[in-house]
């Protein structure tokens, strides 16, 4: 199973976020102008000025797509004048303006200091960069200014300005690797190109899929946010006075503001087979595990909250629909050719939400009880088991009490299915 924080079962990158996000405290338009110091290649963290953070510096942005157009032959290192050409108008595309500005330059022309721009730009995953280097257009600039301006007007605060920019950068740079992969890959499998081929060409492709790309993020993130909207207020209370049952409130996890269903699913023997699969191989089956998963959550009505390597966490507003979603994924990976069976835990309790992740005792003991579990099972605890109890559509198995690191003893209990036809997928 891949390793987790053992106090949060969480990504190690989540903490780091929250601290950098809260170190930002003053208003954008009264910090001081005090440039960090360039940098040397080096990061330095826990300072506690945002100033001295010094993030790595990166070469121009078009280095990586210039090398890849790089023709095989071409041994002397230049680059032919096409591929410069494509190359510099597919970045004018993109960007919508010309690269004009220097870091000073943008940050005057918002009306704002360099440390305070510097703030946003790296919550949006922006370089380091040297005073001289020409990286900003006006697209940018009219970017900062817009959410500059938020705070200006009271809208927001910094620190939550910054977290929320924080947000749309990490995860559209994860979404930008995992659409250029997918994309190559694709090329690979079906055009028999070699990797550098693929990557080449994709240059070309790009230009035919910005638009209906850009449309369908718009649109997707629309649906979220409305989905989001639906979980709020009424159905959080409802969630909380349904967790409150068999509880006398000193448990560990009752100041936490959401209940929610937590669940892990883990692929069995993960590490032992990665060993002996090639690349490709490797890749199929991560894609395919991901895959599976995003499907079975969401016609059960969940959220995936992360896929870590060989495992999903995921997330439902009840414990019945959390139950669902583990017994489906029980079922459909045993039944898989190509794919090991999955160890899973589900666990009904309260939860911390931050950066898009979940946080609290609930979640670690669901970590602790994926462990516990036998391959092609389903694992809960005592507690969420009494809340599915009288329901034909689930099996309870009370097991052998056991010592859990963090947790003492427990009395885990397997979880099955019962009577009806489970979780449809289509």
């Amino acid at each position: 199973m891949s390793e987790r924080s053992p106090a949060t079962g969480t990504q190690p990158a989540a903490p780091t976020a929250a601290r950098d996000a809260a170190r930002a405290q003053r208003h954008p338009s009264e910090a001081p102008e005090n440039p960090a110091p360039e940098d040397n290649g080096t990061k330095h963290r826990g300072t506690g000025d945002p100033a001295a953070e010094i993030e790595p510096a990166l070469d121009d942005p078009l280095a990586d797509l210039v090398e890849a157009m790089k023709r095989p032959d071409q041994v002397d290192g230049s680059t032919p004048a096409p591929a410069r050409d494509a190359v510099r108008e597919l970045e004018r595309r993109l960007l919508g303006a010309d690269r004009t500005m220097r870091r000073r330059e943008m940050a005057a022309g918002a009306g704002v200091s360099l440390l305070s721009a510097r703030k946003i730009w790296r919550a949006m995953g922006f370089p380091n960069l040297g005073d001289e280097e020409v990286f900003f257009t006006t697209v940018d600039q009219d970017a900062l200014k817009l959410m500059l301006n938020m705070v200006r007007d009271g809208i927001l605060t910094e620190e939550t300005a910054i977290s929320l920019t924080r947000s749309i950068g990490q995860m559209t740079d994860r979404m930008v690797v995992w659409q250029v992969e997918a994309l190559v890959e694709d090329m690979v499998q079906n055009q028999k190109l070699s990797d550098p081929e693929a990557r080449r060409n994709l240059v070309n492709l790009l230009p035919e899929l910005i638009s209906p790309l850009e449309e369908l993020l718009v649109y997707s993130w629309r649906r979220q946010l409305n989905a989001a909207v639906h979980r709020l207020a009424v159905r959080a209370e409802t969630g909380l006075a349904a967790s409150a049952e068999g509880r006398d409130g000193s448990e560990d996890d009752a100041p936490l503001p959401l209940a929610r269903a937590v669940g892990f699913a883990d692929l069995v023997s993960y590490t032992s087979l990665s060993r002996r699969m090639n690349e490709r191989t490797l890749a199929q089956l991560v894609q395919r595990f991901e895959s599976k998963c995003a499907e079975i959550i969401s016609v059960g009505g969940g959220r995936l909250v992360k896929t870590v390597g060989d495992e999903v966490l995921f997330v439902a507003e009840t414990p019945q629909a959390g139950a669902q979603i583990a017994l489906a994924m029980s079922r459909e990976f045993a039944a898989d050719e190509l794919l090991p069976n999955t160890r899973v835990a589900l666990v009904w309790g309260r939860v911390l939400s931050r950066l898009g992740d979940i946080y609290g005792p609930t979640v670690n003991l669901a970590a602790r009880l994926t462990s516990l579990a036998e391959p092609g099972t389903v694992l809960t605890d005592e507690l969420t088991a009494s809340t599915l109890a009288g329901d034909a559509r689930f099996v309870l198995e009370p097991q052998e009490t056991t010592s859990v690191r963090g947790f003492g003893d427990i009395n885990p209990v397997l979880l099955a299915p019962g009577t009806g036809s489970g979780l449809v997928l289509d």
